[in-house]
């Protein structure tokens, strides 16, 4: 689910969840960032170039081709995007974070690169998993700021790294287990700089469903601000071992 906010006049973000023929899902959020509304067009190209390559995978077996699948693809839609704005000269400078990950019945493999965010929810608590490619970051890992500091620093949506701004891209990915209860979120900043974590965790915790959730976490953002694009996605468990079993 995705909304522009209460403040910005276009939604630069773009979201989807693709499944493929074995029942495995893609879930995918991208932020666009650049002027005369070009972050749309990279968080657009993005998904929908990343859509199309799931779209031939057959089933991935392990998380070895997990995490190789990320490595080339992604690489190959940062080129292509970089590609693009080289050729159309009113998107110089036009970028996206993104956040995927490949849901398996037996793990996650997530591709992070930016500031979009990547939670788990399961036995062991709500879990920010993705470490934010940000300025602000840094020097909190730096220790030159402290954590709360960070919240209110006036630089904190300054990104470090972004999908389609140079040739050369650094990309996170890792691979945990998932199983049955376990709950993922993946979203844009609108969402994670204007809900808690607390509260992330008890409107995942109630028994709504899956588009029930995403709403009243678009809706939190808003009454909280809403000043920027808002884009959830959440994936339980049972979703995709259900869809594998009726494949």
């Amino acid at each position: 689910m995705t909304d522009k906010g209460k403040v910005r006049q276009h939604n630069e973000d773009s979201g989807a969840v693709i499944i493929n023929k074995s029942g495995q899902r893609l879930a995918i959020v991208a932020d666009g960032m650049g002027g005369h509304r070009a972050g749309d067009i990279a968080s657009s190209l993005t998904v929908e170039r990343l859509t199309e390559l799931w779209g031939n995978v057959e089933k991935i077996q392990s998380a070895d081709e997990a995490e190789n699948w990320f490595k080339a693809n992604i690489l190959d839609v940062n080129r292509y995007v970089y590609d693009y704005q080289v050729t159309h000269p009113e998107c110089k400078g036009m970028g996206t974070t993104i956040i995927a990950v490949i849901a398996t019945e037996n793990f996650l493999t997530i591709a992070h690169v930016g500031d979009s965010r990547c939670y788990l929810f399961n036995e062991n608590g709500f879990n920010q998993i993705t470490e934010d490619h940000s300025l602000v970051n840094e020097l909190v890992r730096m220790g030159q700021i402290s954590k709360e500091d960070a919240e209110h620093h006036p630089r904190k949506n300054v990104v470090l790294r972004a999908l389609g701004t140079d040739v050369n891209l650094d990309i996170d990915i890792i691979t945990m287990i998932f199983e049955q209860g376990d709950k993922v979120l993946i979203c844009s900043d609108g969402l994670s700089n204007k809900v808690s974590e607390q509260e992330m965790m008890g409107i995942l915790n109630t028994n709504d469903t899956l588009q029930m959730k995403a709403n009243t976490l678009i809706e939190k953002a808003n009454v909280n601000g809403g000043e920027d694009n808002i884009t959830v996605v959440i994936l339980e468990h049972e979703e995709i071992l259900q869809a594998g079993e009726e494949l």
